[in-house]
C-alpha cells in the first residue's frame, strides 16, 4: 500500500539537477514544495542568478546527485553563494539497480530523500578552524588501511557526502566539526562495532 502522506517541506527552496529529480521530490513533500533545476552540470549565469535571488529570499539547499557531476554543480554553486546549505543522498541510496544506470536522487526512496533533508548541513561563513593532518591520521582517518571505512562512518554519521582523505579536513572545518567531536564519534563507532 503506499503511503499518500506527505512530509512537511523544507522552507528553503531545493536546487536539483533535473525534472526527474522535482518530480521525487514532489512525491515527497508534495506539490508545496519548490525547486530550481540545472538541467545538468553545465550551469548558466541566468540560473544562478536565480538561484541566488531564492537564497536571499527564502534560502537554498543543494541537492544533487551523489556522483562527479553532481559534486561539480555543489563547487559552482558554492562559489557563487558560499553560505548556501547542502543535503546529501548515500550513492547506495541513489543508486537505480541497473548496470550502467547513473546515481540520482530520482532513484531514491521517499524515505531516503526525506531523511538527507532533515540532515541539512550549513557551511560555516566564520574563518574556519582546520583539524591538522597528524591529527587525522592519528584518528586513522587518512594515511591508514582502515581510513576509507572510517571516513564513510563519519561522513555518514554527520551527512557530508562521499568525501576522500583530501576533501576531509575541508568538509570538517566547513560544517565546524571539531576535533573532540570527531574523537568522540570514532569512539563511539568503534564500541558499536561500525567501524
Amino acid at each position: 500500500m503506499k503511503n499518500n502522506k506527505h512530509a512537511n517541506p523544507p522552507r528553503e527552496v531545493i536546487v536539483v539537477e533535473g525534472r526527474d529529480d522535482t518530480k521525487r521530490l514532489i512525491e515527497a513533500f508534495g506539490k508545496t514544495v519548490q525547486t530550481i533545476e540545472t538541467n545538468g552540470s553545465a550551469i548558466d549565469q541566468a540560473t544562478l542568478d536565480q538561484i541566488k535571488a531564492a537564497h536571499e529570499k527564502l534560502g537554498v539547499i543543494v541537492f544533487t546527485d551523489p556522483d562527479f557531476q553532481g559534486e561539480r554543480i555543489r563547487r559552482i554553486i558554492e562559489q557563487a553563494i558560499p553560505s548556501v546549505k547542502h543535503a546529501y543522498i548515500k550513492p547506495e541510496e541513489a543508486n537505480a539497480g541497473k548496470r550502467g544506470k547513473s546515481l540520482g536522487v530520482e532513484h531514491a526512496t521517499r524515505e531516503s530523500i526525506i531523511k538527507a533533508l532533515e540532515a541539512v548541513m550549513t557551511p560555516n561563513t566564520v574563518e574556519p578552524v582546520f583539524i591538522h593532518k597528524a591529527e587525522l591520521m592519528r584518528l586513522k582517518l587518512i594515511g591508514h588501511p582502515e581510513a576509507k571505512v572510517r571516513r564513510e562512518y563519519i561522513s555518514n554519521h554527520y551527512h557530508l557526502g562521499h568525501i576522500n582523505g583530501k576533501q576531509l579536513q575541508k568538509k570538517l572545518a566547513m560544517y565546524q566539526i571539531t576535533l573532540e567531536e570527531l574523537t568522540n564519534q570514532l569512539k563511539a563507532g568503534e564500541q558499536n562495532g561500525n567501524i
